[in-house]
């Protein structure tokens, strides 16, 4: 069938712009090549060639409209992973539309709401290596054994604590936006059942001035300090920090990382 093809394909041409006694000669000779009825053959040469048909194949339906439409909403997000995000779409959805920050079509907006979380971490591959090629990853040692020690604590598992269980964190006083320098800190931190909170400044983040500053404000508070919840910094992934709540019996619990 691949050899009619291609001999029809070299004659079929030659064939329509022949004069009428040269036709029957082609004609002839292709009826002897290709074996084909004489009816049959001059059908086939006198055929006007086809465009090739496109390949049968699924219909792409997350274009490149929607994957702006999904980095606009993983930036809002705060960068966050495909899976969390695809829980957070549909609130974000109306809440940036209601603000006057999103205008998008309802098909637009129902192929958001079915896309999956595998298939948003596909689309957002690029944009998300492109972010986040400048960070450096974290070296080993100490801190890193000190994370693996400390366990995660997200808000979903807090369960209505009793007073004494303190979120930490730093304020950089940079003036705003953060730029490049070192800048005076304050270290905050908030009772989450009471909101009772305390604020201490410091030079520098630094895991001995976080320790000094929890001895320091642990006789004032209206409890005992029973746990300290912190993110991923390395002046809380401290060991003298984590040395002083393991002899004191204080949880220390982090975030999940970024």
């Amino acid at each position: 069938m691949t050899t009619r093809r291609e001999l029809t394909k070299a004659v079929d041409e030659r064939y329509r712009r022949a004069e009428r006694s040269e036709k029957r000669q082609i004609l002839d000779e292709f009826i002897e090549l290709a074996g084909y009825h004489r009816k049959h053959a001059i059908r086939v040469l006198c055929r006007e060639p086809q465009p090739p048909k496109a390949k049968p194949g699924p219909q792409r339906r997350y274009n490149d409209e929607v994957r702006a439409a999904l980095i606009t909403h993983w930036e809002a997000a705060d960068r966050i992973c495909g899976k969390r995000l695809k829980a957070l779409i549909p609130t974000l959805i109306d809440s940036m539309t209601r603000h006057g920050h999103l205008s998008l079509s309802k098909d637009l907006r129902e192929r958001l709401k079915q896309i999956s979380a595998a298939t948003i971490d596909r689309l957002l591959r690029n944009v998300r290596e492109q972010a986040f090629c400048g960070q450096r990853r974290r070296a080993g040692g100490i801190g890193t054994a000190i994370r693996r020690a400390v366990p995660v604590q997200t808000f979903a598992d807090w369960n209505d604590p009793v007073p004494g269980y303190l979120e930490i964190d730093f304020v950089e006083h940079c003036g705003g936006t953060k730029i490049d320098g070192d800048f005076v800190h304050s270290l905050v931190m908030t009772d989450i059942a009471t909101g009772w909170t305390e604020c201490m400044a410091m030079p520098f983040p630094s895991g001995a001035f976080v320790l000094e500053n929890i001895e320091c404000v642990t006789p004032a508070l209206p409890f005992p300090l029973r746990g300290i919840d912190c993110d991923n910094d390395s002046a809380f992934m401290d060991a003298a920090v984590f040395a002083f709540c393991k002899a004191t019996g204080v949880e220390l619990t982090r975030s999940r990382a970024y």
